[in-house]
């Protein structure tokens, strides 16, 4: 256990499986407070995670650390608002805020892409970013540090992916929601920078997680997606995880705008 976070609040959506629960991990590991959220509390089956029967808040607190979970439907402003309200009043403040609940509906063009389809994928990547965002940094301007030398008020995070920054075979609505996580990401950092809080977003590639295992365990698209990759190896959530401690941390307070790329150089070729 470190202390890069020690006495930091975070909320992180979409805690319990994948991305979200590695985040979750890698905050509480370095001494962050975890208000830890989902629509459902246990992992999503057929994810990598070692200890998947375990949740993610269940799994702070066996390491000594301090975490929370509250339910929260990212697509409806009261769940949202009631989760930054929980970091509040049960800890006093919130300090880094991590909208990575994310869904995929699957491969399809937009021909046989359903309306259904198309406005839940954007309901969750889109809207529920947008009321993480709003929620957060609501918050965070009523704020002032409470520690000597720190300049950033609060950190947002938002897990995008390389398909808001590059067009995927047959992913029209995923495409377009994490475009639009890419922009608004870049657009809030220009209106909040004056404010010292810092806004990125995180463009994950192809990982080892539940929502990609699909691909992965398809012996075809697993060799497609490994010879498109540069890097000997695809990343996992840990990796995601890593990256986003670093955001989190003092040692990124001049990063804010940023798309932080995590895909081993596909989208680089």
């Amino acid at each position: 256990m470190g202390n890069r976070l020690e006495g930091k609040i975070a909320a992180v959506t979409g805690s319990s499986s994948g991305n979200g629960r590695a985040i979750a991990l890698a905050l509480a590991r370095e001494g962050a407070t975890v208000v830890c959220s989902d629509i459902r509390k246990s992992a999503l089956q057929g994810g990598y995670e070692e200890d998947i029967e375990k949740d993610t808040d269940d799994v702070i607190r066996d390491e000594g650390g301090r975490a929370e979970y509250l339910d929260c439907d990212t697509t409806k402003a009261s769940d949202v608002q009631a989760l930054v309200e929980r970091a509040v009043s049960a800890f006093g403040r919130l300090d880094i805020m991590v909208n990575n609940a994310g869904v995929f509906t699957g491969l399809h063009t937009i021909v046989d892409e359903t309306e259904e389809q198309y406005d839940f994928t954007m309901a969750v990547n889109a809207k529920g970013v947008w009321l993480g965002c709003k929620y957060a940094i609501a918050q965070m301007l009523k704020q002032e540090d409470t520690s000597e030398g720190e300049t950033s008020r609060g950190k947002i995070i938002n897990i995008a992916s390389i398909g808001g920054l590059v067009g995927l075979a047959a992913e029209p609505a995923y495409c377009a929601s994490k475009g639009a996580v890419v922009n608004l990401t870049r657009q809030l950092a220009v209106d909040y920078a004056p404010e010292r809080i810092n806004i990125n977003a995180i463009c994950p590639g192809f990982l080892a997680t539940a929502m990609v295992r699909p691909f992965l365990d398809d012996p075809e698209l697993n060799k497609t997606l490994h010879e498109l990759s540069p890097w000997p190896h695809l990343g996992t959530a840990e990796d995601v995880g890593k990256l986003a401690l670093y955001l989190a941390s003092d040692d990124a307070e001049m990063v804010t705008g940023s798309m932080q790329v995590l895909d081993g150089g596909y989208t680089a070729g």
